[in-house]
């Protein structure tokens, strides 16, 4: 969009686009994270999701869709933060360069593409203690690791397995946020285009219908990575030191061998319901807090 002021020189106009984004995704993460643990115990092969609530109500309570909340907290101030952020400062110099007209679709795409990557390494190992405490219940007592909140899993990995095993993983990570932003982004704003100038649907059923239409899509171009990331992240050696998977591709061929294409697509249905409102809500959360920033126009001048 081509504003004619002249951008606020300041610290705040600087980090306030990392720091809506963080806030906006840590909300929709509070209300998504039952979703969430059902769909990495689908990936677990636990059974189906009625199965797997079931058996977690029965068994452990309703305290266990929200274990591993302080990752996934420490996950988007981290990951989201970072996405968020260096997406709206590659798009406003994007904007800049293109003479203020606004962006073609490829080039919102490798905005989004290159968001993602930054957002995943920045994340990568809030990422890594969000699955291990999500997948901690699921392994015999004796193999468990018993974190007690995010800071503890970071600490216990960093002494028990070095400072680098935080990014183990982290190559499926980024390919995977790669996918999900080109996917959600691009398809969101043509969305947001299709509904609002061609439809003439107001602002919220817009951005309601944008949002899944992008939740769709990041989910379609996410999943089989997020499923290898998961496989990875979790693996422990057997008896002898040995791992499972020696890497990525190892685990991509095996998958391919054992279970087919379709295999990578496992708990798509939950994936797709857990992605497509956490995209609405991190939207409606990021609108809201611009609105209260607005009727603060003067703050950090």
């Amino acid at each position: 969009m081509g504003d004619e002021k002249k951008p606020k020189i300041g610290v705040w106009p600087t980090v306030k686009p990392f720091i809506n984004g963080g806030v906006s995704g840590m909300l929709a993460t509070c209300v998504i994270q039952p979703i969430d643990m059902i769909k990495v115990r689908i990936q677990l092969g636990q059974g189906s999701a009625a199965h797997i609530t079931t058996t977690m109500l029965k068994n452990e309570g309703v305290g266990a869709f929200y274990k591993g909340l302080s990752a996934g907290l420490l996950r988007q101030a981290t990951y989201t933060t970072a996405r968020l952020g260096s997406f709206r400062i590659l798009t406003t110099k994007a904007i800049e360069a293109n003479d203020g007209k606004p962006l073609p679709l490829y080039q919102k795409a490798l905005c989004g593409l290159t968001a993602g990557a930054i957002g995943a390494t920045v994340g990568s190992p809030s990422d890594l203690a969000l699955i291990r405490m999500q997948a901690d219940a699921t392994l015999p007592a004796a193999q468990r690791r018993n974190y007690t909140n995010a800071f503890h899993a970071l600490f216990r990995i960093t002494k028990d397995e070095g400072v680098l095993s935080l990014w183990k993983g982290a190559g499926p990570t980024v390919v995977r946020a790669m996918a999900l932003n080109m996917g959600m982004l691009s398809s969101y704003d043509q969305s947001v285009e299709f509904f609002r100038d061609s439809v003439g649907l107001g602002e919220a059923a817009t951005v309601v219908g944008a949002s899944s239409v992008s939740g769709f899509f990041a989910a379609a171009c996410s999943l089989p990575f997020d499923y290898v990331k998961t496989q990875i992240q979790k693996m422990q050696p057997d008896a002898e030191g040995k791992y499972p998977y020696t890497g990525s591709l190892d685990c991509v061929m095996k998958t391919l061998k054992a279970g087919g294409p379709l295999k990578f697509y496992s708990g798509f249905p939950v994936y797709c319901v857990r992605i497509a409102p956490h995209v609405m809500m991190t939207w409606i959360f990021l609108n809201q807090i611009q609105k209260v920033e607005k009727s603060y126009a003067d703050f950090g001048n």
